[in-house]
C-alpha cells in the first residue's frame, strides 16, 4: 500500500497541475525539478561547514561542494546526484548532502557534473570519475578515513559505475556503494515495474525514456556497462552495497536484479525493500516519516561501514 503521507503529497502536486518534468524543455525542467526536490526536503544542516571549489575536469573545470561535519571527519563519502542524468545540481541537493554529513559524521564531496543533452554519455562518467580520483588524491585533507561512493537514480547509476571502473583501473580504492533506487538497466522496459508502475508515482515512464533518450543520444540502449552497470560480465571484487529500492518506482526491479548479481558474486549486500515509497524519497525526508526512516538507514550504514 502506498505511504498514506506520500500519497496526500502526491495528491497535492496533481491538483496543483505539476507538469511531468519530461514536457517542459531542459532549462526549464532543471528549474522545476529544483523547486520540487526542496519542497518536501529537509532543511540544510546547520552545523556543517561548506566549502565550494573548482577542479579539473576532462572536458571543463567542475564544480565540487565539500560538507565538512562539525567533529573529527569518520570517512568521506562522494555524493552523485540523480535527476535523470538532465538534472540535477549543488544546491537542489544541498539538504540531502548537509544533512548526510550531519547525521552520518562523514566529510561529503558532491559534484556538479555535465548534463544531457548538451553533454550526452559518457560525460557525466568520465566527469565523476575525475572527482573520485580527485577526492582520493586530497582524502588526507578531507579528513581522511575510508571512502564510499552513494547516490539515487541516476547518481545511483553513476555511483556502481564508479565501482566497476575504478576496479578495473586498478583504483581509487573504494570501501563501500549505497545505491538509492538506482537506474541500472541498458534499456527502458527490461523489467516488469518499469511498465506497472509507469504513471503516477513521481518517476513516469514517459520522463525516463525522455531522460534515457536526452543520456544515449537517441541510442535504443546503453552501448556497455559505464552506462548501464546490470551489463557488466564480472561483479566480484566490489566494494559492499547497501541498495535501497521502492515499493512504488519504476526502477525497483532493477534494483534488486543487480543486488541479487552482486551477491551471487560474493559481494557483501544489504538490499532493502521500502514497499510504501516512491522515486525521488532521499528529497522528502522533510514530510515523509518513511523516508526519514530510510534516509536515516543510509547514514547510520555510511557511519558504521566507513567510520574512522
Amino acid at each position: 500500500m502506498l505511504d498514506i503521507q506520500l500519497a496526500d503529497f502526491l495528491a497535492i502536486g496533481r491538483a496543483s497541475g505539476t507538469p511531468d518534468l519530461c514536457d517542459l524543455p531542459p532549462a526549464a525542467a532543471r528549474g522545476l525539478y529544483r523547486t520540487l526536490t526542496s519542497i518536501a526536503d529537509r532543511p540544510p544542516a546547520a552545523n556543517v561547514h561548506v566549502e565550494n571549489r573548482t577542479i579539473a575536469g576532462p572536458a571543463t573545470p567542475l564544480h565540487v561542494r565539500i560538507y565538512r561535519p562539525s567533529e573529527a571527519s569518520r570517512g568521506i563519502v562522494l555524493y552523485l546526484h540523480g535527476g535523470g542524468f538532465a538534472l540535477g545540481d549543488l544546491d537542489g541537493y544541498q539538504g540531502v548532502c548537509s544533512n548526510l554529513c550531519a547525521h552520518s559524521g562523514c566529510t561529503v564531496v558532491a559534484v556538479h557534473y555535465r548534463l544531457a543533452p548538451e553533454a550526452p554519455f559518457p560525460a557525466a562518467v568520465d566527469d565523476c570519475f575525475a572527482t573520485l580520483e580527485w577526492v582520493a588524491s586530497v582524502a588526507a585533507e578531507l579528513g581522511g578515513g575510508k571512502l564510499a561512493v552513494a547516490g539515487d537514480s541516476a547518481g545511483g547509476n553513476l555511483a556502481a559505475v564508479m565501482t566497476l571502473l575504478a576496479r578495473e583501473r586498478g583504483g581509487p580504492k573504494i570501501d563501500f556503494q549505497a545505491l538509492i533506487y538506482p537506474e541500472l538497466a541498458a534499456a527502458p522496459g527490461e523489467y516488469p515495474s518499469y511498465d506497472t508502475l509507469g504513471a503516477g508515482y513521481v518517476l513516469t515512464r514517459r520522463t525516463a525514456d525522455a531522460f534515457h533518450a536526452h543520456y544515449f543520444a537517441g541510442l535504443s540502449a546503453a552501448p556497455d556497462y559505464r552506462g548501464a552497470p546490470l551489463l557488466a560480465t564480472d561483479y566480484s571484487g566490489l566494494p559492499p552495497a547497501l541498495i535501497q529500492v521502492a515499493g512504488y518506482d519504476p526502477l525497483r526491479d532493477e534494483g534488486i536484479a543487480y543486488a541479487e548479481r552482486l551477491m551471487a558474486a560474493g559481494v557483501p549486500v544489504s538490499l532493502v525493500d521500502y514497499p510504501g515509497l516512491s522515486h525521488g524519497y532521499v528529497s522528502m525526508t522533510g514530510k515523509l516519516e518513511t523516508a526519514e526512516l530510510a534516509f536515516e538507514q543510509l547514514c547510520s550504514v555510511l557511519r558504521r561501514k566507513i567510520g574512522a
